[in-house]
């Protein structure tokens, strides 16, 4: 996995831990959690702004 071990990671892990502390990780992993679903949801979903010109907007302009 990327060159990292078992070691690593778990030394990653702990550093983790004596950072934020027990008390914060399940916060920070519900965020990265919800981050990562907005994320793939607003991916997935078509654009809300539709930029192409209509019919009415191509008469406007030849008429002005």
């Amino acid at each position: 996995m990327f060159g990292i071990g078992t070691h690593e990671i778990l030394v990653i892990l702990l550093l983790i831990l004596v950072i934020f502390g027990a008390r914060k990780l399940p916060e920070i992993g519900a965020g990265l959690g919800k981050a990562i679903r907005n994320f793939k949801q607003g991916v997935s979903q078509p654009d809300e702004i539709d930029i192409t010109p209509n019919a009415d907007t191509k008469k406007e302009n030849k008429e002005g």
